[in-house]
């Protein structure tokens, strides 16, 4: 298509954000849940601009979805982990489809360095932790090795601290 729209398999030209558009998305990462009405006053359009701006970020696959921040520990997935895997070369994409299986796997990274693979688990307890190490990713056979970093502590970050709008702005939101 002309447009840059997504063609067969093909991954639509990103269209520029104006000030506008970036002020939307800080909202809705602050608060997915806002209304069309408290988007469009707190950016000063209308609420059909709101509406089509909102709905051009989604088709354009900037916005790709809306999502609750989940505290782990109190939904019963109290054992954090970071693990590095090397794998072998040129198999992302099978080794990808196999960890997007894995129970509790919230976050892949292809990176570079030291190790290729980058992924965060949420489990129930260590032990449960360890079963999904040592059985179900060692044993699948493009992972070279691993090596897991437990979470003592983790924080959720707010997508513009301190910026008007965010829900951090000038008051702390969290509670111990």
């Amino acid at each position: 298509m002309a447009d840059g729209g997504d063609r067969a398999g093909q991954t639509p030209v990103p269209r520029p954000l104006d000030a506008i558009d970036r002020d939307i998305l800080r909202m809705l990462q602050a608060d997915g849940r806002a209304s069309i009405r408290s988007v469009a006053e707190r950016v000063h359009v209308s609420r059909a601009n709101a509406y089509a701006r909102i709905n051009r970020l989604i088709d354009d696959g900037v916005i790709r979805g809306f999502s609750a921040r989940v505290n782990h520990e109190r939904a019963g997935q109290g054992a954090s982990a970071y693990i590095t895997l090397k794998i072998v070369q040129n198999s992302w994409r099978t080794v990808r489809e196999q960890l997007q299986a894995l129970p509790g796997a919230a976050h892949i990274a292809l990176v570079s360095g030291d190790f290729d693979v980058l992924l965060l688990v949420h489990t129930p307890d260590n032990r449960t932790l360890r079963e999904l190490v040592l059985t179900k990713l060692q044993s699948i056979p493009e992972v070279l090795s691993t090596r897991t970093l437990l979470v003592f502590e983790e924080t959720d970050l707010d997508p513009a601290p301190g910026q008007a709008g965010s829900p951090g702005a000038g008051h702390d939101t969290d509670t111990p």
